[in-house]
């Protein structure tokens, strides 16, 4: 089965600019066109812009997008570099991950903080609100 470009764009969540660009780029080859000139693509394609997306979004640069593209199409004596590839990627996403959970740690304290002066900052104008450390006069 083969997708117009509108179709992609509207279920991958992927501008037409960024697959022409990703095309020119050669991160995304062999794009066939219809009777009318237009793109379509094909179900591996599909999976792989899916990939593309995925790559990207958690921080991989197109360079390496290339890259690990390349040694694919070389085939399975590539298939160690491309697992060890994806290994160093995922530590680097598990990395951000860790730290946006600590920062969410800290986000979910200060809002607990908030939660137990709410009562007293409403009933007393004058109460000091502590907070990052710093009492802070509520000024009405």
């Amino acid at each position: 089965m083969l997708y117009s470009m509108t179709y992609v764009v509207e279920n991958l969540n992927v501008s037409a600019k960024t697959l022409r660009f990703y095309e020119e780029q050669g991160i995304l080859p062999n794009i066939s066109r219809d009777e009318k000139g237009r793109r379509v693509y094909n179900e591996q394609q599909i999976d792989w812009i899916s990939f593309i997306r995925c790559l990207k979004e958690t921080g991989m640069p197109l360079s390496k997008i290339k890259d690990y593209k390349e040694l694919y199409e070389l085939g399975n004596n590539t298939f160690l570099q491309r697992e060890e590839m994806l290994m160093q990627h995922k530590l680097e996403v598990q990395k951000k991950i860790d730290e946006s959970f600590k920062h969410l740690e800290e986000i979910n304290y200060k809002i607990a903080m908030y939660e137990l002066q709410k009562e007293e900052v409403m009933k007393n104008p004058n109460h000091k609100f502590k907070c990052h450390g710093l009492e802070v006069k509520i000024v009405n």
